[in-house]
């Protein structure tokens, strides 16, 4: 291919804490490379609609620290069409781009790897995605923040659980990824945790659950209990869930879905540092002409993954519900 001179970031999906220290490293890279970088806005709403600005230094000068994505973000139903993804790869070339960078989740790799046969530019996934369901990586962008944003919202609800002597469900983010409530449980030090990797028949699981629940509450003398759940975790909602243990043990119970506050806010260190090194690992990889993989971390090294296997979870989820028994008191 010719030589390297026009990079285009964009963030797509869900948004998530550190997409804005991403697209700052990779621009300070990507202009000390001597590359031109512009970022398309709304995903790949901005790209098929050929919407972007120009980065430069003085652009992502004072973003690290901040939440959301500068450069928006948006579902794009389009890249669902063989006319859409056409239409994306006519826009890269109208635009004169000979690199994209895109920053999101298995949907957005999924569709710059529909690109990949349109498109004959370079293509270079990071994961940034506040549910850590991307193969490849140990951890994406914006998980760390939501860890610590649930654990804050858990650490709340439990004073109030024990002042009135409740149960409380707690439903967490985590799409059908179970990691988010694995770790905000362990870390709230939560007597239950629920997600889909830990069911077998849902039915015999929440027989357990119940009478499990229901002893301990016997035993405490001024009971409370805090239940963490993974949202899609169940067939049942969070509030139906605590209806039944309200009936069945006989102590009030109440849920609380946390929603999308765990999107949003500043990035703890660990997110900022993590954009930081995989922002700058994709403009190296870029540099040496790599395409068509997302850029990783695993036992503090870079590593690239093709975009078709950053979906095959099995395996990261077995070392999951291992890790979850493991360490379950």
């Amino acid at each position: 291919m010719t030589k390297l001179k026009r990079v285009a970031i964009l963030t797509s999906g869900g948004d998530a804490p550190g997409m804005n220290a991403a697209i700052r490293a990779l621009t300070l890279h990507a202009l000390s490379h001597d590359y031109q970088v512009v970022g398309f806005y709304a995903g790949y709403n901005g790209l098929i609609n050929e919407d972007y600005t120009e980065l430069k230094a003085s652009d992502v000068a004072d973003i690290i620290h901040r939440g959301g994505t500068i450069l928006k973000s948006a579902r794009c139903p389009q890249m669902l069409s063989e006319a859409g993804i056409l239409q994306a790869a006519n826009s890269l070339r109208k635009c004169h781009i000979d690199a994209l960078v895109v920053i999101g989740g298995d949907g957005s790799f999924k569709g710059a790897q529909a690109l990949q046969a349109h498109w004959q530019g370079q293509l270079i996934g990071i994961p940034g995605t506040i549910d850590n369901d991307i193969n490849g990586t140990e951890a994406t962008i914006g998980f760390h923040t939501a860890i610590d944003t649930a654990l804050d919202c858990i650490d709340k609800i439990r004073d109030t659980a024990q002042a009135f002597e409740r149960t409380f469900v707690v439903e967490v983010m985590g799409r059908d990824c179970g990691i988010l409530a694995m770790e905000a449980g362990l870390a709230s030090g939560a007597e239950q945790i629920i997600c889909k990797e830990l069911i077998d028949d849902e039915q015999a699981f929440l027989a357990e659950l119940k009478e499990e629940m229901a002893q301990s509450l016997r035993q405490d003398k001024h009971p409370s209990y805090v239940l963490v759940m993974a949202e899609h975790s169940l067939s049942i909602s969070a509030q139906q869930l605590a209806e039944q243990l309200s009936e069945y043990t006989g102590v009030d119970s109440r849920s609380a879905i946390l929603g999308y506050v765990q999107r949003g806010g500043a990035p703890v260190a660990g997110d900022r540092i993590l954009a930081t090194q995989l922002g700058v690992a994709a403009i190296e990889q870029l540099a040496k002409g790599t395409s068509g993989v997302m850029v990783g971390i695993e036992n503090n090294a870079i590593t690239t993954t093709l975009f078709a296997d950053t979906a095959n979870t099995q395996t990261r989820n077995k070392d999951f519900v291992a890790r979850l028994k493991q360490y379950r008191l």
